[in-house]
């Protein structure tokens, strides 16, 4: 608990006789921590010989990039192979108002996740003190002498210190010249690829967030890698998006791999198993705290085979990590029960779930708790 504390002030928490929160010292070592990581990267691409230019760059031909340097010159290269990596970028909702913000994004209640488990996302939240307002927009924003004042659709009127917009990212592809050299976008401007990464200009490929499939940047990593082994290794490799682990940092946080209830009951042919298990962490028995973890996994009834795992609680993303490989080896329910659990631990949960929580008969229409 004493390094704990001692971490927390370089998270800007000031802990004397009362504990307070320096937002500004957390927004500096964050942007400390992101130009590290980006020296990290260029010196990197410069030991394994890639020659790096830094500028604007654009499309403007099948074979042929221009850049604008940082000084406004302008250079030109042409490849046999052109790769777009730019990633996306931060949507402002169009919201009323006399206030530009500064915003980072995060999707929490994601309907890519579990129903279920988004619930108990919620009444942790709640526990904790934050107050949600479901299905409610905003309206209107004005920056006040007080705080940012907010309306919202219903109305009512919410006085804040700080707005940090979460409303998604969008495909960074707008001023790259694509369109012009025929190549395809979607209607969020996502590049249109085949399964190999690879646009309707056979010259040209595109991975990661520009391409709008799954935005997580081990994915637009795997996406590289794949490319490379495709037009470089003479190996054709195709990125496997299933069975991909991912997580919300929220407190505690909530981690998923495979199938939530409600993919598996509109994807599946047969019955599907559904075991949960809910519990109390034990470092909650002790500090009392009333805040629960609940583990899950979903079956399919005719085959055993896992078909989705979520779990919100401490360390969630460190467990399912793990998961995500025995699910990515076809595990059954059948395996996950023989195999032994390390106690006292959350993740034994996992190979102890023996009782069946609730079968959903195939054809089942899903049911939603949010």
């Amino acid at each position: 608990m004493e390094q704990r504390m001692v971490d927390a002030r370089n998270y800007g928490w000031e802990i004397n006789e009362n504990v307070n929160f320096n937002w500004k010292k957390l927004l500096q070592k964050k942007t400390d921590e992101i130009l590290r990581l980006n020296g990290i990267y260029k010196r990197l691409l410069s030991n394994a010989g890639v020659k790096l230019y830094e500028g604007e760059g654009k499309v403007v031909g099948p074979n042929e990039v221009e850049v604008t340097q940082l000084d406004g010159t302008k250079i030109s290269y042409s490849a046999k192979h052109i790769l777009i990596a730019t990633g996306s970028r931060a949507q402002r909702p169009p919201i009323a108002g006399q206030l530009k913000s500064q915003y980072e994004t995060e999707t929490v209640f994601n309907r890519g996740f579990d129903d279920e488990m988004r619930t108990v996302v919620a009444k942790n939240l709640e526990g904790r003190g934050i107050n949600l307002h479901p299905q409610k927009t905003l309206t209107e924003l004005v920056k006040t002498d007080g705080g940012i004042k907010i309306t919202t659709s219903d109305g009512k009127e919410i006085l804040a210190d700080v707005v940090l917009f979460a409303t998604g990212r969008t495909p960074n592809t707008k001023r790259l010249n694509l369109e012009a050299v025929g190549v395809e976008l979607d209607r969020a401007k996502a590049i249109k690829v085949d399964e190999y990464s690879r646009t309707n200009i056979p010259s040209i490929w595109a991975v990661g967030d520009a391409t709008n499939r799954m935005n997580l940047t081990p994915v637009a990593l795997m996406e590289g890698s794949c490319f490379a082994k495709t037009a470089f290794g003479g190996e054709p490799a195709k990125p496997d998006h299933s069975n991909i682990p991912c997580a919300v940092f929220c407190i505690p946080p909530l981690s998923v791999v495979g199938l939530s209830e409600e993919q598996a009951t509109e994807q599946a042919k047969g019955d599907i198993l559904v075991f949960t298990s809910t519990f109390n962490p034990m470092k909650n028995t002790i500090s009392g705290r009333q805040e629960k973890s609940m583990m899950k996994l979903i079956v399919d009834a005719e085959t055993d085979k896992v078909l989705g795992c979520s779990m919100c609680g401490p360390d969630a993303p460190e467990i399912m990590q793990g998961i995500a490989i025995a699910l990515k080896c076809g595990a059954t329910k059948a395996q996950f029960d023989s195999t032994v659990g390390i106690h006292p631990s959350a993740a034994e949960e996992f190979v102890t779930m023996r009782s069946v929580t609730r079968r959903i008969t195939a054809g089942s229409k899903p049911k939603t708790n949010l």
